[in-house]
């Protein structure tokens, strides 16, 4: 089971790239905030079809949901805009480095100190070895990006 896990978040991981990559072109001439739209507005009918057919879920538990927990929508929403308009900029592969290298850093802060009620591991010499060297190949693909549109530009 953990093997499949593991496959859906590669699979998962694929698309995001090709959505970012995709997004970040469709804005120049959309625009960054319509852009997201259109990807929130084609998924919330998409996922209301899924909830129809296949939700065992109770929808209405969100309006007993604490309201800290319902930041976790605008906390999504933010990613994408921010994605949407860091693509064109920076190209896919720096956005998508520059995301993971927040996520290890803030996983490891929440991972260590247990907030939202998460499972709590202190944090190590490997945990920090990884996020050195996130950082470290942001560094290398950033600098690659910006040679590349230097010698692009001559």
């Amino acid at each position: 089971m953990g093997l499949f896990m593991i496959l859906f978040t590669l699979i998962g991981g694929i698309t995001l790239s090709a959505q970012s990559s995709i997004n970040g072109t469709f804005s120049r001439k959309a625009g960054t905030i319509e852009t997201t739209f259109l990807t929130f507005l084609t998924g919330t009918m998409f996922l209301t079809i899924f909830i129809i057919f296949f939700g065992r879920g109770n929808v209405l538990g969100l309006l007993e949901a604490p309201t800290w927990q319902l930041s976790a929508a605008f906390l999504g929403t933010m990613y994408l805009l921010l994605t949407v308009m860091t693509v064109p900029r920076i190209g896919v592969i720096a956005t998508n480095i520059s995301g993971i290298a927040g996520q290890l850093v803030i996983g490891v802060l929440i991972d260590h100190f247990g907030w939202f009620n998460s499972l709590v591991i202190e944090i190590d010499s490997k945990r920090v070895f990884a996020i050195l060297f996130m950082i470290i190949a942001l560094y290398f693909i950033y600098k690659g990006n910006t040679r590349s549109r230097e010698e692009s530009n001559v």
